[in-house]
C-alpha cells in the first residue's frame, strides 16, 4: 500500500528496485526477478563466450554493483511504499541469484538448478537469512537474499564437484 503522506516516487530507486519493472510481474515477483537474473546471466555467458574466470568476475562485479545500488534503492522504495520489504523490490533476488550462479557451468541444466536452489533458500530463509529478513531498510531487504544466494552457491559447488 502506498504511503498516503506522499505519492512522490523516487524514479531511480523504483526502476532499480523493481529491476526495470520485473518486480511488477505476478504471481511471485521474486521468482520473476530470479528468472530474469538467470536469463541475463545465461545470455551474457552465451553471447560473450566468456571463459569461466571472466564469467565469474563479470557475475561477481554485477552482483556487487547491484547490491551497492540495491541497498539505498530498497530503502527508498520501502519508505515510499510504506511497508517493510515490498514485494515489488526484486533487485535483492537478482543479487542473490547472481551469487548462486558464481562458478556455475553456463548450461541450462546448471543454471536452472542454481535457480531452484536459490528460490528454496530464499523461501526457507535458514540462518542468517531469517535474521536479515527481520531487519528494516534496504540492508535487511538485500542481505537475506545474499545469504540465500551463498547457500545456493555452496550447494552448486558441491553438486558440480561431486556429481
Amino acid at each position: 500500500m502506498m504511503n498516503n503522506s506522499t505519492n512522490k516516487k523516487t524514479a531511480w530507486a523504483w526502476i532499480a528496485g523493481t529491476y526495470f519493472g520485473v518486480g511488477w510481474m505476478k504471481p511471485g515477483p521474486g521468482t520473476w526477478g530470479s528468472v530474469a537474473a538467470m536469463l541475463l546471466w545465461m545470455a551474457f555467458a552465451r553471447l560473450t563466450q566468456a571463459s569461466s574466470s571472466a564469467l565469474f568476475v563479470a557475475t561477481l562485479v554485477g552482483a556487487a554493483v547491484a547490491l551497492a545500488i540495491g541497498i539505498p534503492a530498497a530503502s527508498v522504495v520501502e519508505r515510499e511504499h510504506g511497508s517493510g520489504d515490498p514485494q515489488m523490490v526484486v533487485l535483492d533476488e537478482v543479487v542473490g541469484q547472481w551469487i548462486a550462479l558464481l562458478w556455475v557451468r553456463p548450461d541450462w541444466g546448471h543454471a536452472i538448478l542454481a535457480l531452484i536452489f536459490f528460490r528454496v533458500f530464499d523461501i526457507l530463509k535458514p540462518p542468517p537469512a531469517r535474521q536479515f529478513d527481520r531487519m528494516h531498510g534496504g540492508f535487511g531487504i538485500m542481505m537475506d537474499d545474499v545469504a540465500a544466494g551463498a547457500y545456493a552457491f555452496l550447494c552448486m559447488q558441491i553438486l558440480q564437484r561431486y556429481l
